[in-house]
């Protein structure tokens, strides 16, 4: 007999259960990785996900299942996807939105007003006083990861967006697009994250 969740989950529960958001960089593809949360009203068997399953979202889908995925998706969630919506706007110093182009604080500070209604400073180094501090091994999706690129540590800031990748407003010339952070010029620039959402 399968065993039905307590309708009292916690968030913080939901959250663990919520693995990733990965996304691929070049590829259309994004997966869900989802946990068996489901209100009891919603729970059919035949309908299940077993825990670690990985949905495309461009398949199609039973709609209690889509359903499902549809409520996995968090704030974390929507500032990636935010986020990959500006890929290809270019950068412009002191740029504040998609029309005048962004720089990488303003990319970020964009993404936190449209998705949360937050108002962060246009500045990296004050972004990386706020929120907790996350190791690198813990990063999730819409954590800000900060780099020394000026000479100056939390010269730069980015977006996890998973699977070891973050997007960003680059530097002159550039556009907002996705790096890997392994590479090596980013590994040897990092100056830590924080998690402001969630």
């Amino acid at each position: 007999m399968p065993l039905v969740p307590s309708q009292t989950t916690t968030r913080s529960a939901t959250q663990r259960a919520l693995h990733t958001l990965a996304v691929a960089a070049t590829g259309a593809l994004l997966s869900i990785h989802l946990a068996g949360i489901v209100h009891a009203q919603d729970y059919r068997p035949e309908a299940a996900v077993p825990i670690g399953s990985e949905v495309p979202l461009t398949a199609a889908a039973p709609s209690a299942v889509q359903s499902f995925a549809d409520r996995a998706l968090n704030s974390a969630q929507e500032l990636v996807l935010q986020a990959m919506g500006m890929i290809g706007i270019r950068y412009s110093f002191g740029g504040r939105n998609p029309d005048t182009g962004f720089d990488c604080s303003g990319l970020v500070r964009y993404v936190f007003d449209r998705v949360m209604g937050r108002s962060l400073p246009h500045n990296s180094y004050e972004m990386a006083r706020m929120g907790t501090s996350v190791r690198p091994g813990e990063l999730e999706p819409g954590d800000l990861v900060f780099y020394n690129t000026r000479g100056r540590r939390y010269s730069h800031v980015g977006i996890y967006v998973g699977e070891g990748r973050f997007i960003h407003a680059p530097s002159r010339g550039g556009r907002v697009h996705i790096v890997n952070m392994d590479d090596r010029y980013w590994v040897s620039r990092f100056n830590g994250a924080r998690r402001l959402a969630g």
